[in-house]
């Protein structure tokens, strides 16, 4: 016994004591939060498209008008959504948000995708056809100068039963933000001269094109039993987050587990440990070492989460702290994290026994990595629809039981199956303590080199 923590020790401290393991752990939540800023920061950093419409002909006459009008209804759309964001901020903070620094935001976000300019005056003298697309392929190649240079040319034309329709010429081939938003114009458009010409008053159009209803979610299941709140969202966004945290720090562990045993069978390291050790306590050891390292990640990140929402979001801060406790979430959380870990532990040290370099461990790594994948697709599915049969039965899977219940505990799973789910899941991570250990003993006591063949024989054998 005294042994078997001596390994965990000299585990955890091989990692836990180098700067790189620190500096890697707070690289995480750091590029956690770039991941969602950078949307953001690229949404609001895009630049608005100068675009010129032009009617080309007398049928197109006041088609113009209505890309101006769906301009002018676009922007009346973001800044409602704009106030309203800036409501929900202000209610979610009580009251203590900027409302300066807010709106700014808000509006660096709903800027309008284009804005219409003034024809060039050579595209204007050109004569329609060649000389007049010449004209435009200059105002939208880089070597023309800045100030002259457009992101787009709407020629807006009339097909021969009298609809609306619309060339764009546009500065950038894979662009077609222009395309969609003229497309999208003249359909409204052309929805309006239809309904005026089955005698539908313009302005009764016009108000219809206008209306947003204002639309409000109840449930009996909500936290007030009526109408639903952020309070009730939030559980499908912690379990979503567990999930996606489980499988982190378990395929993280798993890896440096691995990688640990590999090095040190390439070393000969492992043959000075069993002189003085079985391959049990060796393993066991190496497994409760990393253990102990991914509760510290786990930690760190916690704290650093917990820290960032009490200050910034301390009325959050507490739903999630409620949900946690006494939802039970925590309870589920630790109950899932310890089954998946072992699983994938064992099974991860019995493949590094068998190998010394990263190259050897990829005849059974490939084939384990693509079943991981499943789970990363599968659980933002389970969001949606946690009840459905393909989702139930994936859950009920041991190699993918701690991450799809994770997703799954916001749409009150049955106790049974939850408790069926998790109890199937240690029986399987026990049967892989077993597998994993005779396999663990025939790589550290041997040279052959890892295969499918090989593990397998070494399982029945245990190591003889």
């Amino acid at each position: 016994m005294n042994r078997m923590f001596l390994i965990a020790r000299r585990e955890y401290a091989a990692y836990a004591m180098t700067a790189g393991f620190w500096l890697s752990l707070l690289a995480f939540p750091l590029f956690a939060v770039l991941g969602g800023a950078i949307p953001v920061l690229i949404k609001s950093s895009e630049p608005v498209r100068e675009v010129v419409v032009i009617e080309d002909g007398a049928g197109a006459a006041g088609l113009s008008a209505s890309i101006r009008d769906a301009l002018a209804r676009d922007a009346d759309r973001q800044r409602e959504r704009t106030e309203e964001a800036m409501k929900k901020a202000a209610a979610a903070s009580g009251g203590a948000a900027n409302p300066a620094a807010t709106q700014g935001a808000m509006a660096s976000l709903s800027r309008p995708a284009l804005r219409i300019v003034d024809t060039p005056a050579d595209i204007i003298a050109a004569a329609p056809g060649a000389a007049r697309d010449e004209a435009v392929r200059r105002h939208l190649t880089d070597e023309t100068p800045k100030e002259q240079r457009l992101d787009a040319v709407v020629f807006l034309t009339r097909d021969e039963s009298g609809k609306p329709a619309a060339r764009v010429w546009s500065a950038r081939a894979t662009d077609d933000t222009v395309e969609d938003f003229v497309r999208d114009a003249l359909r409204s458009a052309n929805r309006k001269t239809v309904f005026e010409g089955a005698g539908i008053d313009a302005g009764v159009v016009e108000a219809a094109e206008k209306f947003r209803p204002e639309v409000k979610a109840f449930s009996p299941q909500s936290a007030g039993g009526g109408e639903v709140s952020f309070r009730d969202r939030l559980p499908v966004i912690m379990g979503l987050g567990g999930g996606f945290l489980l499988w982190s720090l378990i395929i993280t562990g798993a890896s440096i587990l691995l990688n640990s045993v590999m090095e040190e069978k390439s070393n000969k390291i492992l043959e000075v440990l069993l002189s003085s050790a079985s391959t049990t306590e060796i393993l066991t050891g190496k497994v409760l070492g990393v253990a102990l390292l991914t509760l510290t990640m786990l930690a760190a990140w916690g704290g650093l989460g917990a820290t960032a929402f009490f200050l910034f979001q301390p009325d959050y801060a507490a739903m999630a702290g409620d949900i946690l406790w006494q939802g039970g979430l925590l309870a589920w959380f630790v109950g899932f994290m310890v089954g998946g870990y072992l699983m994938y532990a064992v099974l991860f040290a019995a493949i590094g026994a068998f190998c010394e370099t990263p190259r050897d461990a990829q005849t059974l790594m490939g084939p384990i990595m693509m079943v991981l994948v499943v789970p990363i697709m599968v659980m933002s599915m389970a969001l949606r629809s946690p009840d459905a049969p393909v989702i139930q039965i994936l859950s009920w899977v041991p190699f993918f039981t701690p991450f799809l219940m994770m997703a799954r505990l916001h749409s009150d799973v049955p106790l049974v199956e939850l408790i069926g789910a998790l109890a199937g899941m240690f029986a399987f991570a026990l049967l892989m303590v077993w597998v994993s250990g005779r396999a663990f003993r025939a790589g550290a006591l041997s040279d052959v080199k890892l295969s499918w063949k090989s593990f397998v024989g070494a399982v029945r054998g245990g190591g003889n």
